[in-house]
């Protein structure tokens, strides 16, 4: 045996039961916890605080913007639920929003106005490809309240990636800093 096991052989009882204490403590229940005044080796009372009840489990969503980004696009644009995906095996990044003002949001469906994504990092600006029989890959039609629309960039050989910063343009619309999923 090594000097250091030498030297917690005499403590290896104790830890066992510092352990097996530790683990009673963590599966009894919150109802079973000691009461909030307990007494203490010097016999004066200690109070400790109540245990808080985990309460019902969060179905917390992280707001996609930071601080008034959200607001901004709500009250100048009309949309919220900006999203920038990865699909088609990452041959196509496709942006989405959710329209609330549709006047506001007519700018992001005008089929006049040519989309861009910019990836700054990578130094590059993706364009949305013209199909010959469908067009552009993008919804152009008047949008309505309440309703969701895309668009679909062309990311030939891969050169953007999840979790890139990306900006999307679009006449004077311009989103800056969305993250890739």
């Amino acid at each position: 045996m090594s000097r250091a096991g030498l030297a917690l052989a005499p403590l290896a009882p104790l830890i066992v039961a510092l352990l097996a204490d530790a683990v009673a403590l963590a599966q009894t229940p919150a109802a079973q916890a000691p009461s909030a005044q307990a007494p203490t080796a010097s016999g004066a009372k200690a109070t400790t605080a109540p245990a808080k009840s985990a309460g019902p489990p969060s179905h917390y969503l992280p707001n996609r913007f930071a601080g008034r980004a959200g607001a901004y696009y709500k009250v100048v644009w009309g949309i919220d639920s900006l999203s920038v995906k990865w699909t088609e095996s990452g041959e196509m990044i496709r942006f989405a929003w959710h329209v609330l003002d549709p006047e506001r949001a007519r700018v992001l469906n005008d089929k006049k106005i040519e989309p861009s994504l910019i990836d700054p990092k990578a130094g590059l600006s993706l364009v949305v490809p013209q199909m010959e029989k469908i067009e552009q890959l993008r919804q152009s039609q008047t949008p309505e309240a309440g309703k969701s629309y895309w668009m679909a960039f062309s990311n030939r050989g891969r050169l953007v990636k999840r979790g890139d910063r990306v900006d999307v343009v679009i006449g004077p619309f311009r989103a800056e800093n969305l993250v890739v999923d």
